[in-house]
């Protein structure tokens, strides 16, 4: 349980322990249309944001979350920014990166900007740690692809030695050493929530659990029941390490939801058919065809688009196989219509998530 620095006692989220925690995550998708400027594009997208973010807080959602990308058809390349205002439009809505690209940043930095964060929401920042589905980052900044993963592993070994203690001395092989130099400012939770995100490389998901800390994982195709035994591996893993106190497990998912299953999937597919075929081009994958769109939304697959009983029942489906503590959606792949996202967003707030918390409580 994060503590409030300067009180002594647990940060009041405003919410009861135990239940189930339903949420949105965001990568702040704009239209791809050379003929429209993208400066105006981006500002409006980011009013809605802001919007999107102020509606989920209203309705009761307890996470929100902003992705870190480097690419033309996503706006959000400093999430802490977004969440920083954010934060001065919300009152209880937790926020959270989804995901900060450690392996190419400065944890010094994503430390301080989270901390400062922290401060602005009266304690409800997050960061979640990745190394990102895309690469462009890595030339943006400097980085060589070949050293992956042992980027990864030494900043995230920094990003936690500086959320322990107030002056750090480090070094590695990536990053000029520190040494007994204070970071600054601290944030009101102590420890700064640090979540780990994968995408199901077992090699993550057991570092995860060796280290006690929260692991997001996102199912955005095939079945499921496939990822059952990786959440095993970081229950086990946590458990070996005597970590399973601060073990806690996140599903990060595609999902839209509308008054029928038909106009979610309809509203949903043009969107996220264009974005996934254009991902799939870059990646040598097969065009997203409605089929396999459809397929997705049956009750064992991964996509939650449907109708709010449909994604009621699909979360609780999951919960049978993960037993896990948060959900977050991910409801606009592909700019999906502003005033569509808001309607989703009341949906998951007002009806699926009573539902999901009343199902799981205890």
């Amino acid at each position: 349980m994060a503590v409030d620095r300067w009180t002594g006692g647990p940060v009041d989220r405003g919410r009861q322990p135990g239940l189930m925690e339903i949420g949105l995550y965001s990568f702040v998708e704009i239209p791809r249309d050379p003929a429209t400027g993208l400066a105006a594009l981006g500002a409006q997208r980011m009013r809605d944001l802001l919007e999107e973010i102020e509606l989920a807080d209203q309705v009761g959602l307890d996470v929100f979350g902003v992705g870190e990308h480097h690419r033309p058809e996503f706006i959000a390349s400093a999430p802490a920014v977004v969440l920083a205002a954010a934060a001065a439009r919300t009152k209880q809505i937790r926020l959270t990166s989804a995901v900060t690209v450690l392996s190419s940043d400065d944890p010094v930095r994503v430390f301080e900007e989270f901390s400062t964060v922290d401060l602005i929401s009266g304690g409800r920042a997050e960061i979640m740690a990745g190394r990102g589905s895309f690469i462009e980052s890595f030339p943006l900044f400097g980085y060589d692809l070949a050293d992956y993963d042992t980027l990864f592993a030494e900043k995230l070994e920094l990003l936690l030695k500086l959320r322990e203690r107030e002056r750090v001395t480090w070094s590695g092989e990536h990053r000029p050493p520190i040494r007994d130099l204070g970071v600054y400012p601290r944030p009101i939770q102590e420890p700064l929530p640090v979540w780990i995100a994968v995408g199901g490389t077992p090699e993550s998901i057991i570092r995860a659990g060796t280290l006690g800390l929260p692991l997001a994982l996102a199912i955005i195709g095939g079945a499921p029941a496939q990822f059952a035994p990786l959440i095993a591996l970081y229950r086990e893993a946590a458990k070996r390490a005597g970590k399973e106190s601060t073990a806690r497990v996140g599903i990060n998912s595609h999902t839209f939801i509308a008054t029928s299953g038909r106009e979610a999937a309809d509203t949903f597919f043009p969107p996220y058919a264009e974005t996934m075929s254009r991902i799939g081009r870059e990646r040598g994958w097969p065009p997203t065809t409605r089929q396999q769109f459809d397929a997705s939304r049956a009750p064992h697959g991964s996509l939650l688009v449907g109708s709010a009983q449909e994604v009621i029942d699909k979360i609780l489906y999951e919960r049978e196989l993960f037993h896990h503590d948060r959900f977050l959606a991910q409801m606009t792949v592909g700019p999906v219509p502003h005033e569509k996202v808001m309607r989703s967003i009341e949906l998951l707030g007002t009806v699926v998530a009573p539902a999901v918390r009343q199902a799981t409580a205890g």
